[in-house]
């Protein structure tokens, strides 16, 4: 065990864990504390995360122990974990799975082998409208109906509940993994994705069938989605963020799949088909007209007998449809992503509803063993000109971010890292239209905004793929499920307010694996001292946790930066050591 003074970790009785960035055990200790822990400040020298029950619960969902938990809090702690911390971890962990449901023929059971629990939840206001009987001190029948909403409100009670009740089969339908892909290209499964299948299904008993697993952009999710139906063999519905993510779901299908097309419905805006396998948007489930708030296209969750329900980017899952799925229980879900984390707060919702997550691998993991491309980030922090700095001084907070983002310097440096990547595939992005129109002038490249027609987005995406055209600009439509393998450059020009899952999804439309060991490079534009900067920090907040650190460059470092552009024998290769080329 290293010396206490080399150590990088204070836990502290609040709960908190503060982390020294500059100890060299910085990156073993963080890659364990982010099993059980989340990180909520990330400054230049010491990040904080905070231990919570929601984080304890997933990772004993996960099968991590809170003696493991406590071991690796006393390894790389300075000092002793406080007592109250140590009786939490152990409390808390046992919490998870103390409750179980489970079947008893027609009958939904709450069992549990802590008498007094379950009393205090037969007696509890909050359980009396799901609580049909009690059986005996150890068990209560549950109104199967009722089965999500009991699984929420056990949560918010504080002891969530194991759901070992099984799912129905759902109708069969054949499916069958390509050994070679249409193009006759090799087909395997990695192996993270394959451990990711066996986990969530487990071998098939009720301790599997739902729950979410968390991989990087660009490390193949819906691979894993394709794997999973292969496993269960039955009908599924895929929900996933807009049109463009629902037929690259399609394509992948048929391309890897042995499943007919004339199997495969898109049930979209656009077309209304119902299939074995349908491909719907989160969108079109919770459009309505009608002011009574009903959702008409919910029908679609009993026009089949799904066995499988896959929640394309669960993160971005809208309220509505959190609705709906307690009341499908019954289905095996899988939920897919790149962060639990969600911006309104609802990830208790995620660990109920869909499932505990089941699965994650760190991002850098990933980079190292060459299933991701390995990216450098970098901050530009730019000055506020002094026309604009009294219009941000005197404006509300709102408009003040805006004012800060729209910052007409951001333009300048755009133009010198355009400069300095003269042959790369190059997405810019932002969050106003105004800003990103007048990009378009400047740097004379197309952009994809809220209006731009499927059809139109799909064109360009495809010119962009075959290097017809190299630099496409995007507003936030383009954060998610977009494949654009050779994109190596992500410039920021703004983003929305604090956002972590976007900063995720931003850098994650780079991260696919490139040729002959080219890096990505992600730049976001910030303006010193100001909200734009405020935010940025809490932006950066996830993708620090996974282990990457961005570089500061000021206007006045921007003329002589250099990027690192490739790898050379696994080494970063970095030009500003290089000499100048004669």
């Amino acid at each position: 065990m290293a010396a206490e003074s080399s150590r990088p970790i204070i836990v502290q009785s609040d709960r908190t864990v503060l982390l020294e960035v500059n100890s060299p055990l910085y990156t073993e200790a963080r890659d364990a504390l982010a099993r059980f822990a989340e990180l909520e400040k990330s400054p230049e020298h010491i990040h904080t995360y905070r231990i919570t029950p929601l984080s304890l619960w997933n990772a004993a969902a996960t099968g991590l122990t809170a003696d493991a938990i406590l071991e690796a809090l006393t390894r790389f702690g300075k000092y002793d974990v406080p007592a109250n911390v140590r009786s939490d971890v152990c409390d808390y962990v046992s919490r998870y799975g103390r409750l179980k449901l489970v079947r008893d023929g027609d009958d939904l059971l709450l069992i549990s082998d802590d008498v007094p629990l379950l009393a205090e939840i037969a007696h509890h206001k909050r359980f009396v409208g799901f609580i049909k009987a009690q059986r005996d001190a150890h068990t209560l029948v549950i109104d199967s109906a009722l089965r999500g909403h009991i699984k929420q409100a056990l949560v918010q009670f504080g002891f969530p509940a194991e759901d070992l009740a099984g799912y129905v089969d759902g109708a069969p339908l054949a499916v069958s993994l390509r050994s070679e892909t249409r193009d006759g290209a090799t087909f395997v499964l990695r192996p993270y994705q394959r451990e990711a299948v066996d986990v969530f299904y487990a071998a098939g008993g009720v301790k599997g069938g739902s729950g979410v697993i968390v991989l990087p952009c660009g490390a193949g999710k819906t691979i894993v989605g394709l794997a999973i139906m292969d496993r269960l063999q039955c009908a599924t519905l895929i929900l996933t963020p807009n049109t463009v993510a629902a037929r690259q779901w399609i394509g992948e299908i048929i391309d890897k799949t042995s499943i007919s097309p004339d199997a495969i419905g898109e049930y979209t805006g656009q077309r209304k088909e119902i299939k074995p396998v349908t491909v719907a948007t989160y969108q079109i489930l919770t459009h309505h007209s009608s002011r009574d708030g009903a959702f008409p296209h919910f029908q679609l969750f009993s026009e089949r007998d799904w066995g499988l329900i896959i929640y394309d980017e669960v993160h971005l899952l809208p309220a509505p449809v959190f609705r709906i799925t307690a009341d499908i229980q019954a289905r095996r879900r899988l939920g897919l992503t790149a962060t639990l984390v969600r911006e309104d707060g609802r990830e208790e919702d995620v660990f109920s509803l869909i499932g505990p997550k089941k699965y994650d691998v760190p991002w850098k993991e990933l980079e190292h063993q060459g299933w991701i491309a390995t990216a450098e980030c970098h901050e530009v922090r730019l000055p506020l000109p002094g026309e604009v700095r009294m219009a941000y001084a005197v404006s509300e907070d709102k408009e003040k971010y805006r004012i800060a983002a729209e910052n007409p310097l951001k333009l300048d440096a755009l133009r010198t890292i355009l400069s300095k990547h003269p042959d790369d595939q190059i997405l810019i992005i932002g969050q106003y239209i105004d800003q990103l129109l007048t990009i378009r002038e400047i740097v004379d490249a197309p952009l994809i905004t809220g209006k731009t027609s499927v059809r139109d987005r799909e064109a360009l995406y495809a010119k962009f793929r075959t290097g017809e055209i190299n630099r496409l600009i995007v507003s936030k439509v383009a954060n998610f499920a977009i494949d654009l393998p050779d994109a190596n450059v992500a410039i920021q020009v703004s983003g929305t307010y604090g956002s972590r899952q976007e900063e995720a999804q931003r850098l994650g439309r780079i991260l696919r694996p490139k040729r002959n060991g080219l890096l990505a490079h992600f730049y976001t534009l910030v303006t010193r001292d100001t909200k734009d900067q405020e935010f940025a920090a809490k932006r950066q907040l996830f993708l620090t946790e996974q282990g990457y650190r961005y570089e500061i460059l000021g206007s006045d470092d921007l003329a002589s930066y250099r990027p690192v552009t490739f790898q050379l024998n696994g080494r970063v290769v970095d030009p500003n050591a290089l000499p100048e080329p004669r």
